[in-house]
């Protein structure tokens, strides 16, 4: 009986759970080992096992844990292999598995270091040395005690356009008051009537931050005091572009003194590039510091710019592909005669959408560098630039015109490439999905974050990420020099090595080097922070 009980037991199996990621990195050995029993070595062992201890289920269950133990050391417990990190165009349709073998690929790329990704094109441009430097004066000092504490005089504003084109306006917003002397109330964010975003101010940028980071420069209130709550505010609505800080005062002092609110609206370019150098430096305090995105926006953006690190350096671009941009600027996607005629169509329809010289025809424009690089375009600069064919791509912006045969230059050429759709796990945009400001803000927290950076067009996106590069270190920043290079690319006829040649000169000085702002009227220092808000002790740099 004892003998048969034996058998019995001996016949009877148990199972345990093993991840498979476990399983895959475990090597065909180690499975075999678990899979087929081991001959007894007529030897004898270096460990003494007792015969019937390969019996008990404990043994086995403290292998297996052993196994896997060595299964989990060898993923170096990297959960980013595990992350969905799909390539466009159509990420969705992919299984979990397929998604997780696509990351194994793009990893091979990074453990053989391959020598094309760490070469020239990932090459930072030298920042001579040059840092943040906000350093008030001493009469700037001196005033903003008095103006943080005074109760009499509030700015109301409200700003329009998208999420750029509001920063700018905000930053403004908070010099105009601190030139009147007066307490800045958060922002009104003017409902977009294109997009029908509600966004309000603390929805989209950290308030708490907002006002601790200028508590010394002006005080920003959430709301008008009860005390001034009923006064009806003095409303200006043709503030002249450009205008200086004397303007302002003797435009606005009197009268805001007297009725105690002034409200301002559409101040996009109101106010002059050329301020006096404190002036100067509250915009780049402003920009760079006190505008913090939302700690939801954040931390989204900040996840799917790692999900884009994990995989090594990559490039960011933002695509201005978008119908409404192809109508704006007068000019053709050159996807196909049915799409320009569309476009044409609704340029006729509807005359006041052209912003770029209307006495100009598409190919002048063209020529004289006012229209956006299409895809096939940007792929042909990117080449002659030295970009890999390995190189991760992240693209911004809103869904071309064309789809995906739009896109279809790049991504042949260009296999890895990805937007916040591919890289977001199921459910994580699904908040912002209606949101086209927070979606925005996504778009600009990894194109800021990535190696290099590069626009198909400029735009107010575009200016605020140079800019927030160049205070951060001058990281890369390609600007297509749109005006001398297409002529070449017109030339059908020149061998690729000469143009490629061609093309690298005429940008050897466009990748984000510092620049003056100075060396060139009316540019933006929350664009060009030199020299005002940044500078260096090294006195043999000039530039």
């Amino acid at each position: 009986m004892a003998k048969s009980k034996a058998i019995s037991n001996a016949k009877k199996q148990s199972y345990i759970s093993v991840p498979s990621q476990i399983i895959n990195s475990l090597s065909s050995s180690s499975l075999q080992s678990l899979l087929v029993s081991p001959k007894r070595s007529s030897s004898s062992s270096f460990f003494f096992v007792n015969k019937y201890s390969c019996r008990s289920p404990r043994v086995w269950l403290f292998a297996l844990f052993l196994f896997g133990l060595v299964g989990m050391l060898r993923l170096g417990w990297n959960v980013n292999t595990l992350i969905p990190f799909s390539p466009y165009p159509n990420p969705c349709l992919q299984t979990q598995q397929n998604i997780e073998t696509t990351g194994q690929k793009h990893d091979s790329s990074v453990v053989t270091a391959n020598h094309e990704e760490l070469g020239e094109f990932w090459k930072q441009p030298d920042g001579m040395g040059y840092r943040p430097c906000l350093d008030f004066s001493r009469e700037y000092r001196r005033a903003s005690e008095a103006i943080v504490k005074d109760r009499s005089k509030y700015l109301l504003v409200v700003v329009s356009g998208g999420i750029s084109q509001q920063r700018n306006q905000i930053v403004d917003a908070v010099v105009i008051a601190r030139i009147l002397g007066a307490a800045l109330v958060v922002p009104i964010l003017q409902v977009n009537v294109i997009w029908g975003d509600e966004s309000e101010f603390s929805d989209i940028f950290d308030l708490a931050h907002f006002k601790s980071v200028l508590a010394d420069d002006v005080r920003i209130l959430s709301s008008l005091p009860s005390t001034h709550v009923m006064t009806r505010p003095v409303e200006e609505r043709r503030t002249p572009l450009h205008v200086s800080p004397n303007w302002i005062r003797s435009r606005y002092l009197k009268r805001i003194n007297r009725e105690g609110v002034l409200l301002l609206r559409g101040l996009d370019s109101r106010l002059s590039k050329d301020l006096p150098p404190d002036l100067q430096k509250l915009r780049c305090k402003v920009a760079f510091q006190a505008l913090k995105f939302a700690p939801p926006i954040l931390e989204l953006g900040n996840k799917l710019a790692q999900r884009m690190q994990s995989k090594g350096p990559y490039l960011a671009l933002h695509l201005r592909m978008e119908k409404d941009v192809w109508v704006r600027t007068g000019c053709s996607p050159g996807l196909s005669q049915e799409y320009d005629e569309l476009i044409q169509d609704e340029r006729r329809r509807r005359p006041e959408l052209l912003t770029s010289k209307s006495n100009m025809t598409y190919h002048e424009r063209k020529l004289a560098g006012l229209c956006p690089l299409n895809a096939f375009e940007v792929t042909r600069l990117l080449k002659a630039l030295g970009a890999p064919r390995s190189a991760r791509i992240y693209w911004a912006g809103g869904q071309p015109l064309g789809g995906e045969e739009a896109l279809s230059p790049l991504t042949r050429e260009f296999p890895h490439f990805y937007n916040k759709g591919d890289l977001a796990l199921p459910g994580e945009l699904e908040p912002f999905a209606k949101k086209s400001s927070f979606m925005a803000a996504i778009d600009f927290i990894v194109s800021e974050r990535s190696d290099v950076f590069m626009p198909s067009h400029g735009g107010n996106m575009g200016h605020a990420i140079q800019g927030q590069r160049a205070f951060s270190g001058h990281k890369k920043y390609i600007t297509p020099n749109k005006r001398h290079m297409l002529p070449y690319f017109l030339n059908s006829s020149m061998p690729e090595a000469e143009f490629n040649s061609i093309i690298k000169e005429l940008h050897h000085e466009s990748l984000g080097q510092p620049e003056l702002r100075s060396s060139k009227a009316g540019r933006d220092v929350t664009k060009y922070p030199i020299p005002e808000c940044m500078c260096n002790n090294v006195r043999s740099h000039s530039i």
